[in-house]
């Protein structure tokens, strides 16, 4: 059985190097042959499992995988290329885990995607292509955002001395992992409604006001979990929790409305907004997912 070599070179630091035969059963890293998904979920893997210095060698480095090593770095919070030969490239996280915040984290992905979401709708309602590709783009930032909290809550699994060090109990870390999750969700789907906006015109009024009515119930359901997430007045935060989820119970019965509503239209076009009003309805699911896991953080704890 061949096992990764994996050197300690101070502190909490790890350098881990990957050999071809061990990467190509396991599907995860060494660069020989990879092309560029695979290369680009190699690095990511390595990252979010909490090694601090990464070192992908082959026996030549293409100028394709160069690149893709450099623009998988940028995606992520703290990682950059701090050496590389012909035959390797070195990573390393230079961010201090005391200054990563998992709270500041959910709380920007919060903003990004429900912001996300909200000008998707715009870009389809407005016909707006250019605020359609923006919000694609945006993307981008919730996955970083996603990745540095999986990163912070496998090295809190991993040592629970690590919960001290971000200052979160190892509860709470739990709470907000599964909730970034939620939130990763959300800016997917708003990036799947920009994509079908890029490719339709504005909507007649009638269906127009009931996707906005229904991005409206949707998106207000996301902020009430988060708001109910977030506090740490336990009365409170049940309250809106149970505001979120009574309103995720009204969110299927108004998406079939708004499905009556496209039904006359052009068969393509139909099928398109049915999909915006599938990702909107998935979205609400999504917060009442977060208002569940609010619930029980603001549980009595036994």
């Amino acid at each position: 059985m061949e096992t990764r070599k994996v050197q300690v070179t101070g502190g909490s630091t790890y350098t881990v190097s990957l050999p071809k035969d061990w990467a190509r059963r396991n599907d995860v890293s060494g660069i020989t042959g990879l092309a560029e998904a695979e290369l680009t979920r190699a690095v990511v893997t390595m990252y979010v499992s909490g090694f601090d210095v990464i070192t992908l060698e082959t026996s030549r480095v293409s100028a394709a995988q160069r690149r893709t090593i450099r623009q998988t770095t940028q995606g992520l919070v703290g990682l950059e290329v701090i050496g590389e030969t012909s035959e390797h490239v070195q990573l390393r996280d230079l961010l201090d885990s005391s200054e990563l915040s998992m709270h500041s984290a959910i709380t920007r992905m919060r903003l990004v995607s429900t912001t996300m979401l909200s000008d998707a709708v715009t870009a389809l309602l407005e016909d707006d292509a250019d605020l359609a590709a923006d919000v694609v783009q945006r993307d981008d930032d919730v996955d970083r955002l996603w990745s540095m909290v999986s990163r912070v809550f496998r090295s809190v699994l991993r040592d629970p001395g690590a919960a001290a060090t971000i200052g979160l109990d190892r509860e709470t870390a739990f709470d907000y992992h599964s909730s970034a999750r939620q939130l990763e969700r959300v800016g997917d789907h708003a990036t799947k409604i920009a994509t079908h906006a890029e490719s339709l015109s504005a909507p007649p009024e009638d269906a127009a006001g009931a996707i906005r009515t229904l991005h409206g119930e949707a998106a207000e359901v996301v902020d009430m979990a988060m708001d109910a997430l977030l506090d740490d007045e336990s009365d409170r935060a049940t309250q809106l929790a149970n505001e979120a989820r009574e309103q995720v119970a009204g969110i299927d019965e108004l998406a079939r409305t708004v499905d009556e509503e496209i039904r006359e239209l052009e068969p393509q076009e139909a099928q398109l907004l049915g999909l915006v009003v599938d990702s909107l309805s998935r979205s609400a699911d999504y917060g009442g997912n977060i208002a569940e896991t609010a619930l029980q953080k603001a549980a009595p704890k036994p």
